[in-house]
């Protein structure tokens, strides 16, 4: 079987510029900091694999000076422009082959388990979701035997429809399998999920 990569969307956790509805409400000093420590748990846990790991970061500045967080022996790239679905399809493309895991920084009840099971899951299946609680997702993973042109098109980000709307957004033929549900981090009401990191069933 072909090794596979997991990337990693991260932000510099800056305040006012990351978890921003969050931090609302707990202050946005709180909400970075929260962010931080998420961002390093799922980093330590997909580098418990052995599938490539990429960090895909945002924005540009944060490729230097942030090395204690994004560790430069993993290798680093830019986000881009465009929105999460475009950003999303500029990764994919830069990969030339094999299956690829896309994973959130801010669900924490990822396990590397979760991950060892999505690239299982695509032997068998063309694209793998882990739904979030919120209707979004956590983890997105294509096997890419099939081409899916219309990947990410029409999708309401932010929204209840965005797992919904993505699953549509692939072709009719291509098979869909679905990992556990999990909790991201995005209102206070989530912060639960965060001390404990439980599955939200």
């Amino acid at each position: 079987m072909m090794r596979g990569t997991v990337v990693i969307f991260a932000k510099a956790p800056r305040a006012g510029a990351v978890k921003t509805r969050l931090g609302a409400h707990i202050g946005m000093g709180r909400a970075a900091a929260l962010f931080r420590i998420m961002t390093e748990r799922t980093i330590a846990e997909a580098s418990r694999g052995a599938w490539r790991t990429v960090i895909a970061v945002d924005p540009a500045s944060a490729l230097s000076g942030w090395e204690h967080l994004f560790p430069p022996h993993i290798e680093r790239v830019l986000q881009g422009r465009g929105d999460l679905g475009q950003r999303m399809t500029r990764a994919l493309e830069n990969i030339l082959e094999g299956p690829v895991i896309i994973i959130g920084a801010d669900a924490p009840g990822l396990r590397a388990g979760h991950l060892r099971r999505g690239f299982a899951t695509l032997q068998g299946a063309d694209a793998v979701f882990g739904p979030a609680a919120d209707g979004g997702y956590w983890l997105i993973g294509l096997a890419r035997r099939r081409a899916a042109p219309c990947l990410f098109r029409n999708v309401r980000w932010s929204s209840e429809h965005a797992l919904a709307d993505t699953i549509a957004s692939l072709p009719l033929a291509h098979k869909i399998a679905m990992l556990d549900t999990l909790a991201d981090i995005d209102e206070p009401g989530d912060l639960e999920y965060f001390g404990n990191r439980a599955t939200a069933r």
